[in-house]
């Protein structure tokens, strides 16, 4: 699960609809749709093309965001007239990993067997202010993502720490970043990263067992231009790119043919 690029897409299609806007905050939803590219399963060393289009908005102060097969949400209200609120809701996810070997394209991995998409629930909690380091709408966040497979796909779980940046540096233009890292279980290591001894005979690949820790550390970039008023409201083009670098017994699974994953995508946002 790739938070990183996924929180930073959301960050950066949305956060620029109140970036600049004093009172409290309004109603606001923006819908983002453009193209993504990504690696075809997690360790591969081909990318494809593929849609992506993201939702975020805030009703009565609670918060939401629908990035491809995640959504994440924010029950608490900005109420703080410091410019600080603590970000706490639930998050719910499903992994497509490996579940197309049309998709996959590596004959050794695909002779692993396709795997059934795995729903995850759980939560986040964080913190995050506003006016901290360039201006008085840049805004720091510091959050903790946990899931837990209900599916009975890996049935484990996925912990992420995160910490993400954004600024606006006119009202056109915004920026944001964002670094974080996953910790999953065992089980979860075995699923996309192991090769049983019957995988092994099928597929060619040495048997492996990995055990559960972090699973990689990943960066991210996006920019927001606003093409028509400014980035409150009206049309604008987004494009993010993310940096993931596989860690441990997952970088020396012979499932991954490269430990660096590059991300992209861009397209465009209404926000209304």
């Amino acid at each position: 699960m790739r938070y990183a690029f996924l929180l930073l897409a959301a960050t950066t299609i949305a956060t620029p609809a109140l970036a600049q806007d004093a009172g409290p905050p309004k109603d606001s939803i923006t819908i983002g749709v453009g193209a993504a590219y990504v690696p075809r399963y997690e360790g591969s060393s081909d990318n494809t093309v593929t849609p992506a289009a993201a939702a975020r908005g805030t009703i009565s102060g609670i918060g939401f965001m629908l990035i491809g097969t995640t959504l994440y949400t924010d029950f608490v209200p900005e109420t703080s007239a410091t410019g600080g609120k603590l970000v706490l809701g639930p998050v719910v996810h499903v992994t497509l990993n490996r579940t197309s070997n049309k998709r996959t394209r590596d004959f050794q991995v695909a002779a692993l067997g396709e795997l059934d998409p795995a729903v995850e629930i759980g939560g986040q909690i964080g913190y995050s202010q506003t006016g901290v380091i360039t201006s008085d709408y840049d805004t720091v966040s510091l959050t903790v993502g946990a899931v837990h497979d209900v599916s009975g796909v890996h049935d484990s779980y996925i912990i992420t720490p995160q910490f993400s940046y954004g600024t606006p540096l006119s009202p056109k233009i915004y920026v944001g970043l964002n670094v974080s890292a996953d910790y999953v279980g065992g089980k979860y290591a075995q699923t996309y990263f192991g090769v049983t001894p019957g995988q092994s005979i099928a597929s060619g690949l040495a048997t492996y067992t990995p055990g559960d820790g972090f699973k990689d550390v990943s960066a991210g970039l996006g920019v927001n231009y606003s093409l028509t008023g400014d980035l409150r409201h009206g049309l604008s083009l987004f494009a993010v790119g993310s940096y993931e670098r596989l860690l441990g017994d997952f970088a020396r699974s012979p499932v991954v043919n490269d430990r660096s994953q590059l991300i992209g995508a861009a397209g465009l946002a209404y926000t209304f």
